[in-house]
């Protein structure tokens, strides 16, 4: 058959009479006596097209055998259609079964639950919603890519192999050759001078570290790219294996970062209305009714910025009970972000400078001695969804830092040398993309977003 057109393209617009071949998978068949109908979908949009083939078709009798699930090639001219809710059809002159499928095939029913489908997530790019999902985490990648490439920035592809934890929470999968039945020792631990790097190795929890380094020599630059976080949490926020988008810029402060999060959230959202709309409108009927007012009303906006201390407040004295206590030096739960955001703002608002104790040690200490140049954007439903701060760029305080963390600063002595030699005000920020994602859908659980989920006690696919 001549060379495959997607089925977007044709329900797009193409002309009636025009001679068309498309190939995909057989959502539903009707097979009769004076006619079949399939419903053929090539994950290229939501909507199927709707194949009509007649009895003079050479195997018409071999598409009583057409299952659920089936691969087809369809040859056919494309046609005005009859029906209500579809501008044409694709009158079939020939049909070819790819690959077949028979009645165990898992799909066969309409509608699952996200819970069943997670057990054969092999399959479940095939139904509407997880096709919808990974259209709009595709499109929204291109658009990572575009936002920071229009503004300049240099794409760099950090370690996913390191001997550092950025986060210092010590959440790290271990990456080793050692003989896990008798690895060698030395002072009653574990000799990792013999390991394959001649050091603890685990897999990145973050690129900013490395990050940091590029942007004192490029002065923007972003990382998007797989992170690992072996935390023993089953909630429907956390992934063991998910993705990151981490910029950093030199010669900036934390009202530049905030500037920056801020064009990139309202761009994401305007990315998906303006170029998803098809997959956004499923979402909106299907998954979240309020989703595209709540999207358009954020893309839409400026947001608000307030600091800490007066975000604690706000909390103290609002009317409504909260499950987590609300002090000055406590961080700030879901529940705390949601109310400020939703009850308090009445839309996105940054949070800025917090308590020293509760934030990362390469965060900026300001003048009061007691906070960090640190921020997190809240948005409505979902509380944060951007973490950022300014970095420490001086090397003494940097360093104290560190010990104040029971971090040794010579296991991060590359780290240092660039608060040595050129230092710079700088600044950057984290948003996980899967967060991003079950934002912009109105998914609830991050297994759902992410192609092949990794949990704790899960990673057969």
């Amino acid at each position: 058959m001549n060379e495959r057109i997607r089925i977007r393209e044709i329900l797009a617009g193409a002309p009636a009479g025009t001679e068309v071949t498309v190939k995909g998978w057989v959502r539903t068949s009707r097979v009769g006596k004076g006619v079949a109908f399939l419903a053929v979908n090539d994950g290229s949009c939501l909507a199927s097209l709707q194949v009509v083939a007649e009895p003079g078709l050479a195997n018409y009798d071999e598409l009583r055998g057409i299952g659920t699930g089936a691969a087809v090639a369809v040859r056919g001219i494309v046609a005005e259609s009859p029906a209500a809710g579809q501008a044409v059809e694709l009158h079939a002159t020939k049909v070819v079964v790819v690959g077949g499928a028979d009645e165990q095939y898992p799909l066969q029913k309409k509608r699952h639950t996200f819970e069943y489908l997670r057990t054969i997530a092999h399959l479940r790019p095939r139904s509407n919603t997880f096709g919808a999902v990974f259209r709009v985490r595709s499109s929204l990648a291109q658009a990572v890519h575009r936002f920071f490439a229009e503004r300049g920035f240099l794409y760099v592809h950090t370690p996913i192999i390191t001997t550092s934890d950025c986060e210092g929470a010590g959440e790290l999968f271990r990456v080793t050759t050692l003989d896990p039945s008798a690895p060698p020792m030395a002072d009653g631990a574990v000799d990792f001078s013999q390991d394959f790097f001649a050091a603890q190795a685990g897999l990145t929890v973050s690129g900013q570290l490395e990050g940091e380094l590029f942007a004192q020599a490029f002065s923007d630059i972003y990382t998007f790219g797989p992170t690992f976080r072996a935390e023993n949490s089953n909630t429907p926020r956390h992934a063991a294996e998910f993705w990151m988008i981490e910029p950093e810029m030199a010669f900036a402060d934390l009202r530049d970062d905030a500037a920056l999060a801020e064009d990139f959230f309202r761009y994401l959202c305007r990315h998906v209305l303006d170029n998803c709309a098809e997959d956004m409108a499923f979402f909106n009927e299907h998954v979240d009714r309020g989703l595209l007012a709540r999207v358009e009303q954020v893309a839409g906006s400026s947001f608000a910025m307030m600091e800490y201390g007066v975000a604690i407040e706000h909390l103290k004295r609002a009317a409504v009970p909260f499950e987590y206590p609300v002090e000055w030096g406590l961080d700030l739960q879901t529940e705390h972000e949601r109310y400020l955001t939703e009850q308090v703002v009445g839309g996105p608002v940054f949070v800025v400078n917090y308590p020293q104790e509760i934030k990362a040690f390469y965060m900026r200490r300001n003048d009061d001695g007691r906070t960090v140049a640190a921020m997190d954007l809240l948005v409505p439903k979902v509380g944060e969804i951007i973490g950022g701060s300014q970095r420490e760029e001086r090397y003494d305080l940097l360093e104290s830092r560190m010990r104040e963390g029971g971090i040794a600063p010579e296991s991060l002595w590359w780290y240092l040398d660039s608060r040595r030699w050129g230092s710079t005000p700088h600044a950057g920020f984290g948003l996980g993309f899967e967060r991003l994602i079950m934002y912009l859908t109105g998914m609830e659980n991050i297994r759902d977003v992410i192609p092949f989920p990794r949990t704790p006690r899960h990673a057969e696919f």
